[in-house]
């Protein structure tokens, strides 16, 4: 495919879009890849490192390596993905603990979008199809409901994790970053990202590594064999992982850090919501939340006595929804 300087600094920017999406536990760059147009070249890409590539590279030297590899939509998607994950992590980390309602409705808007997106290249709906679309949705809405496991600073975790998470990253609607939640690495990882632990990041890189080689063959075949029914499932995925970037939420339970018990959030606080509780007292290293579930901002204000910034989430569900529209746009020019 021959490209232009233009079009490549345009897949570094979906690159960067890709990255700040997987750096916000509940949302997929899988999801931004689809959208802008890359979905498909990205998984034939990665699926087509193998042996042949290297004898390429012996037999016919460096450059037709890089050509059979198409090395410059990687590298330029990469250098998007990366800059932006280690930098938008920190940034998310901020923005969730100082404002969440607000960058959840950001990403609810964007989510809503995507799934019009996405279920539109559906050639054809039938049963088969729409029996997956909601398969789709159960278990996307069955992981977001998941609780976290406690964090473990163990480093070759972050190998394990790696080849989970990417998996997870790839995929439309499941969410990369919150798989690391799941799986207790999220804080081990934004930490070596923060202190620049280069062991630990590698150790990371090297399981994402073999998770991506290894399911980016699965999902080539399903798009090559069953390109509708894959398309139903991934439109069930985005559909299914909104329960977890509604913008309110009530905290059902938490890890007391000191017995190790899971307990009601209601045997320690009057309040709804794990976060208000730890700004109003300064209590900040007492409980980890380990269920959530969503609720109206009503109830949300009501039980935290707090404001719920509806106009303002509204405002930014409308500006996430058609940031979708303008990379669906930047796609279709590729």
């Amino acid at each position: 495919m021959q490209r232009r300087l233009k079009d490549y600094f345009i897949i570094s920017l979906k690159g960067l879009a890709m990255g700040a999406a997987d750096a916000v536990p509940g949302v997929s760059g899988g999801t931004i890849a689809f959208i802008s147009g890359i979905y498909e070249e990205l998984i034939n890409t990665i699926s087509g490192v193998n042996k042949s590539l290297f004898t390429t590279w012996r037999k016919q030297g460096f450059k037709a390596f890089w050509n059979q590899l198409n090395g410059n939509f990687l590298l330029a998607l990469l250098t998007g993905i990366v800059i932006s994950f280690v930098s938008f992590m920190r940034i998310a980390k901020y923005l969730l603990e100082h404002q969440p309602i607000l960058i959840w409705s950001f990403f609810f808007g964007l989510i809503i979008a995507s799934i019009y997106f996405v279920g539109k290249q559906i050639k054809k709906w039938n049963l088969a199809t729409i029996i997956s679309a909601i398969l789709g949705a159960i278990i996307a809405f069955y992981i977001s409901t998941l609780p976290a496991l406690n964090t473990t600073n163990s480093p070759w975790f972050l190998f394990f994790a790696g080849a989970i998470a990417i998996c997870a990253m790839i995929l439309p609607g499941i969410s990369g970053s919150f798989i690391l939640v799941i799986l207790g690495a999220y804080k081990t990882l934004s930490d070596a990202l923060s202190d620049f632990d280069i062991k630990r990041i590698a150790l990371f890189a090297s399981g994402a590594l073999i998770g991506l080689l290894s399911f980016s063959h699965l999902l080539k075949w399903l798009f090559k064999h069953y390109h509708n029914t894959t398309l139903a499932v991934l439109t069930g995925f985005i559909f299914g992982s909104l329960n977890k970037v509604w913008p309110w939420k009530l905290t059902a339970t938490v890890l007391e850090k000191e017995s190790g018990q899971i307990i009601p959030f209601s045997e320690v606080s009057k309040l709804g919501t794990l976060s208000i509780f730890e700004k109003q007292t300064g209590l900040t290293d007492l409980y980890k939340t380990v269920t959530e579930q969503s609720t109206w901002a009503s109830t949300y204000t009501d039980l935290n006595q707090v404001n719920a910034q509806l106009i303002p989430a509204i405002g930014l569900m409308i500006i996430g929804f058609f940031t979708i529209f303008i990379l669906e746009k930047l796609g279709s020019k590729q």
